[in-house]
């Protein structure tokens, strides 16, 4: 029995001596280790041998970077005004064994580090520096809090400043002005949109008077070219018609010319035709009365005497000149021949088409606006005399015979060289003076 007590106090020795003799330590994490209390070495993560009953750990260091938030801190202002400012410290330690026997508590050391150095600081600046200078208070609070941490073992990463709270007194007065700054600036936003939209609307209104002008102006011309082009047509057909009118007269008058060549017409026939137009001339409202000279038929006798010669039967009878061919006027056929053109001008008809087309919606209407001026403030080309048309056969007169008169029989004279005798009218000018 006493045996087994001894096996047992033996063993229990032995396991007691294994467990004191082995250190495991954790990542991230360093311990201390004094020998008979004095600081033999630092243990690294991993597993580390002891001697039993003589080497112990004296304390277990974090080494991953720490945050500590210490409380509200009262920090009276150059201005004399006390702010609370609430702090935040990243710090790491770097040495173990500094941590462990420079300082006491490095956190509680930290903190009122951290508190005076801010005193300092904020002391030196005003309220409103204060509020807006937070970047160059953390870099100056860093500064000299890791110069001073440094112989600790430890480096501080960064300082910040939670908040920075003013009395409630300056609260008030800080929203009244941000309040009024605010009010300001809405203003100042408010005035600065009324005026872009004035100008705005009033650049609008100015494109679009310029535009509506431009239209004006470009309706106007195409008017203007359109009645000027409608009016030289106009006037080139009335001339056309007025000169084919003359030319009809012509031809009447020259049948009729020619008519009365061909019968040798007696005084009697002439006082005939007189006496059946005084009615036609005395059909007038300002004719009322018409009287007949006594000496008419001396008159009509002196006039046969003077323009006739007498025949066989002793009656004066009109005796027509020898006929003179009429001038050849190639120079004037040339320019008239251009006035009864009908072809249409191809850039007037293109200008038709586009309206036209307008018209009927085939295109679009600026398509349209930009072909008819580019067609009407193109010159016309020059259009070339027409095609001269085959002249018909002349017909050939009958040979004169001998006529009796009054002063005997007259000797035969060749008859006049008379015109085509067609009943329809030629577009040819007349050829006769």
């Amino acid at each position: 029995m006493t045996i087994l007590i001894i096996v047992a106090v033996v063993v229990l020795f032995v396991l007691t001596v294994v467990v004191k003799s082995i250190l495991v330590i954790p990542q991230a994490q360093s311990a201390v280790i004094e020998r008979l209390g004095r600081f033999r070495s630092v243990a690294e993560p991993g597993l580390n041998f002891l001697v039993p009953f003589l080497d112990r750990v004296r304390a277990r260091i974090d080494r991953r970077e720490q945050v500590v938030s210490f409380p509200p801190q009262p920090v009276i202002t150059q201005d004399n005004l006390t702010v609370s400012i609430d702090t935040v410290v990243y710090f790491q330690v770097t040495n173990p064994r500094d941590a462990v026997y420079e300082i006491s508590d490095y956190i509680v050391g930290v903190e009122q580090l951290t508190t005076t150095t801010l005193r300092n600081v904020v002391g030196g600046m005003s309220l409103e520096e204060t509020l807006t200078s937070r970047d160059s208070i953390n870099g100056q609070l860093r500064g000299v809090l890791d110069e001073a941490t440094g112989r600790w073992g430890i480096r501080v990463a960064r300082v910040e400043l939670k908040a920075i709270d003013p009395p409630p007194s300056i609260q008030d007065s800080m929203e009244k002005q941000m309040r009024a700054d605010r009010e300001k600036r809405a203003m100042i936003l408010t005035a600065e949109g009324t005026r872009e939209a004035a100008i705005k609307t009033a650049e609008g209104q100015k494109q679009s008077q310029i535009l509506s002008a431009e239209g004006a102006k470009q309706a106007a011309i195409l008017a203007s070219e359109g009645e000027r082009q409608s009016r030289i047509l106009r006037a080139q057909g009335e001339r056309a018609a007025r000169y084919l009118q003359a030319q009809g007269q012509a031809k009447a008058i020259e049948k009729v010319f020619d008519a009365i060549k061909a019968g040798k017409p007696t005084p009697e026939v002439l006082a005939y035709q007189y006496l059946q137009t005084l009615p036609q001339m005395a059909q007038g409202d300002a004719n009322k009365v018409w009287m007949i000279p006594n000496d008419f038929g001396k008159a009509l006798e002196g006039f046969a005497k003077a323009l006739g010669a007498p025949a066989d039967d002793g009656v004066f009878r009109y005796e027509p000149p020898a006929y003179e061919p009429p001038q050849n006027r190639d120079d004037d056929e040339e320019e008239i021949a251009s006035w009864f053109d009908t072809s249409t001008d191809p850039k007037v008809a293109e200008a038709v088409r586009a309206a036209e087309a307008v018209a009927r919606q085939e295109v679009p209407s600026p398509l349209a606006k930009a072909a008819a001026p580019a067609a009407l403030s193109r010159p016309p080309l020059p259009v070339g005399p027409p095609e001269p048309e085959p002249e018909l056969p002349t017909a050939v007169a009958p040979a004169y015979e001998p006529t009796q008169g009054m002063g005997g029989t007259s000797p035969a004279m060749p008859p006049p060289a008379r015109p085509n005798e067609s009943t329809e009218l030629s577009d040819e000018p007349p050829r006769y003076q």
